[in-house]
């Protein structure tokens, strides 16, 4: 008898919306069933303020995914982002006992334990541990040490450390919405795990993850993560300036990027530059008219500046210089016109927008930046239920990175 698909479900909670990827395995197999999305309420930054608002636009976007995918949801894999979200490196490393000294399980759980014992604030919680390299005696880069011989073992991890408030009210959120979290995992890895390739890991690339209130970044190396970083500004900062400028509600300014804006103006020959935008305006005065030029004119400064936020934690974290596959602009915001291209010369570096493209399913649903981390969910819950997923994108995915990823969870007690 073939065995029933098993739904995994990613649940992504932005700031401006509610993303949820539903997607069925079998064998090894998957296949995107269900996408939902809601209008998000209740959050601030990232971070859940107005939990019965969260709550509602939870089940909003839930229900919506389970309609098309015919499916019942109980349990999900969640997002976890704000601006208080904090990454750091660290290194441990043990003897290893005994006449064999073959590294085992338990000396790899030791010295990730090791590397763990660093002192952490009051009131935060580590979210998140990743593997970056191990070290067998003098011999660097090794994915898993399992079963190799030698007398010392060394371990470079990423820690990633959040408020414990912050992600207890995401997860009491998603049970009051009447769901279980099978796992809690950061939103720009997520992203990372649906937009980049082996190579981009491998031979350097950030993930820039621009979401309504916040941009995230992640910055890959040797096929593991080394930096993370959450700056305070994002796709919403766009609205409120062009609301601000051109004195229009925030619902119409929104509408106005999305149709006319433009970040980059070498984009917009003369014509287009003169072509005249409708602007409503407030207190029931009549609406007025502005060209796409002025538009720019306010759109360009505030995504040079969000940018350069970006770029000065690049270089502060010393992968200015290292970043061989360049950056991957991904979530709603990196949708701006422009964007790349005003990108690039901020970072002087390939930019490319990335998609969750390539996955059997609903493709033209998810093929967006929005549905980035959602996806990425889904991809990191099939890796930890299954060990092994097969894709037909990025041929030879880290699937042992994640997976061990996930071990060392497990043996913390993340999650």
């Amino acid at each position: 008898m073939a065995k029933q698909p098993t739904p995994i479900v990613g649940l992504d909670i932005g700031t401006t919306n509610v993303r949820v990827v539903i997607a069925e395995a079998t064998d090894g197999e998957f296949e995107i069933v269900g996408v939902g999305e809601a209008e998000s309420r209740g959050l601030r930054k990232g971070v859940i303020s107005k939990p019965d608002l969260a709550v509602d636009a939870i089940k909003r976007a839930v229900e919506a995914a389970e309609r098309m995918a015919g499916l019942t949801v109980t349990e999900v894999y969640v997002a976890l982002g704000g601006t208080q979200i904090k990454g750091f490196n660290s290194e441990g490393m043990i003897a290893i006992p005994g006449r064999q000294r073959e590294v085992s399980r338990e000396e790899i759980k030791r010295v990730i334990e090791t590397a763990c014992a660093v002192p952490i604030s009051a009131g935060r919680e580590v979210a998140d541990v990743l593997p970056q390299e191990y070290i067998v005696d003098d011999q660097d880069g090794i994915d898993d040490p399992l079963g190799m011989l030698g007398s010392r073992l060394a371990v470079s991890v990423h820690i990633v450390t959040s408020p414990v408030a912050a992600k207890q009210n995401v997860i009491t959120c998603v049970n009051r919405a009447g769901f279980h979290v099978a796992d809690v995992t950061i939103g720009q890895l997520a992203a990372g795990e649906a937009v980049l390739t082996d190579d981009d890991r491998e031979y350097g690339s950030a993930v820039v993850n621009i979401g309504g209130e916040t941009t995230s970044l992640a910055i890959y190396q040797r096929g593991a993560v080394w930096h993370t970083e959450v700056f305070p500004i994002g796709g919403s900062h766009f609205t409120n300036d062009i609301a601000f400028g051109l004195r229009t509600p925030i619902p119409e300014a929104e509408r106005i990027k999305r149709e006319h804006g433009c970040a980059y103006r070498p984009r917009l020959t003369p014509e287009i530059a003169a072509d005249l935008i409708e602007v409503p305006s407030v207190g029931g005065r009549e609406p007025r008219t502005v060209t796409r030029q002025l538009l720019c004119d306010i759109v360009e400064p505030r995504a040079e500046e969000m940018l350069a936020h970006v770029h000065a934690g690049i270089r502060a974290a010393g992968y200015e210089r290292q970043l061989s596959s360049g950056i991957v602009l991904t979530g709603g915001g990196a949708l701006l016109d422009g964007l790349v291209e005003v990108a690039e010369q901020v970072f002087d570096a390939p930019v490319r927008v990335g998609l969750p493209e390539g996955i059997d399913g609903l493709a033209e649903e998810i093929s967006q930046p929005g549905f980035a981390t959602a996806v990425g969910l889904v991809l990191h819950g099939l890796r930890l239920s299954q060990g092994a997923v097969n894709t037909t994108r990025n041929p030879g995915r880290r699937v042992a990175g994640s997976s061990m990823a996930g071990r060392v969870k497990s043996w913390l007690g993340i999650g």
